[in-house]
């Protein structure tokens, strides 16, 4: 997995046997600053992109492989005992409106590498049936994080955040609530140059600006109605200077993103979730002392912790749900949940590139 932070590639090798799946070893792998220049660049029309795209595909499947080879040395496994890898890919442009979505990452190039067949392009299927290809993992919480007698939701704080919702005897139901720490691991790099605010202590040496905020909270995205999905074609550094009057402290202005992030998710669990009473986060956000202080203030009456509370690592459970999305794929079952995506019916995602 390789989200929108764009922090790195997440390997996590999994066992799908039992009722619920078993981290048996995870790796990450940072993204190099070339890489990572490039994807950002990928994001905007420019010069020579489709060739710039597929160079930048080409790169990422040598980069899913390292991590996939790290990854089952750190369990002493081979590849011939994985029955397949689930590959996100990594989205550079996300225009369900359009009816498309796309994700680099040249499956092909990665099942040669590897010699193990691969599983990829999850979300085009769902756009096809009317969907927005996202968010896709809600269908993997509703498999393994519900309980029958407590109301949780599950909230991924990556570049973007999202929940599922999970209340006792309904059905399953999941969104994009806005920015998670795109905006603000930007913001730090911008300033401080560093990928992210170690656990938001320079957001905590900042007041929030009422003014910014209000502004921001004025983005229509965030008064849609679920099925919602979004990414950096919306939430980017141009959206964000485009808020400022200049003249702002910039710590002033990372506590007021740190804010909108937690706002926006905790209106999200307000307004569409309502008698939640566990929330359990996980993504790069879980691990911001100062967001999850905060998220807990503007929820009182929810227990807010981390996954790994319910013994399921918080770093690594987007990447054992592709691994799961993966297993849905090889075995012809469906795993969008319309109810989360918007698409018209349940289908069987993703593309196969089969080693033999």
């Amino acid at each position: 997995m390789s989200g929108t932070s764009l922090d790195g590639v997440d390997a996590a090798l999994v066992d799908l046997t039992a009722s619920q799946p078993q981290l048996l070893a995870g790796h990450h792998l940072p993204f190099g600053e070339a890489l990572k220049n490039a994807l950002l660049a990928l994001h905007q029309p420019g010069h020579n992109e489709l060739h710039q795209a597929q160079l930048a595909g080409n790169e990422l499947a040598r980069l899913y492989a390292a991590a996939t080879r790290a990854v089952l040395k750190a369990a002493n496994f081979t590849p011939g005992q994985v029955r397949a890898i689930g590959c996100h890919g990594q989205t550079i442009r996300h225009c369900p409106g359009h009816g498309y979505t796309l994700q680099l990452g040249n499956a092909a190039l990665l099942t040669e590498l590897t010699g193990i067949t691969v599983v990829s392009d999850f979300r085009s299927r769902d756009i096809a049936a009317g969907g927005q290809g996202a968010p896709l993992v809600p269908a993997f919480h509703d498999q393994t994080l519900r309980r029958s007698d407590t109301h949780r939701v599950a909230v991924n704080i990556g570049g973007i955040s999202n929940l599922t919702n999970l209340p006792p005897g309904s059905p399953a139901t999941g969104f994009d609530c806005g920015p998670g720490n795109m905006l603000m691991d930007s913001w730090c790099m911008r300033h401080l140059g560093k990928p992210y605010d170690d656990n938001g202590a320079w957001a905590a040496s900042g007041n929030v600006l009422p003014a910014l905020l209000k502004q921001m909270l004025s983005e229509p995205f965030f008064t849609l109605p679920p099925p919602r999905s979004s990414g950096r074609d919306l939430f980017n550094m141009g959206w964000l200077l485009g808020k400022l009057q200049g003249g702002e402290a910039a710590a002033d202005v990372q506590a007021t993103l740190l804010e909108l992030t937690c706002r926006t998710i905790a209106q999200s669990i307000q307004q569409n979730c309502a008698g939640a009473r566990e929330i359990y986060l996980c993504g790069g956000g879980a691990h911001n002392q100062a967001l999850r202080s905060r998220l807990a203030a503007l929820l009182p009456d929810c227990i807010v912790q981390t996954t790994n509370a319910i013994g399921v690592d918080s770093d690594y459970l987007e990447a054992i749900a592709f691994a799961w999305l993966a297993q849905q794929t090889m075995h012809g079952k469906p795993a969008n949940l319309p109810l989360a995506t918007g698409a018209k019916h349940s289908c069987i995602l993703g593309a196969v590139y089969r080693n033999s």
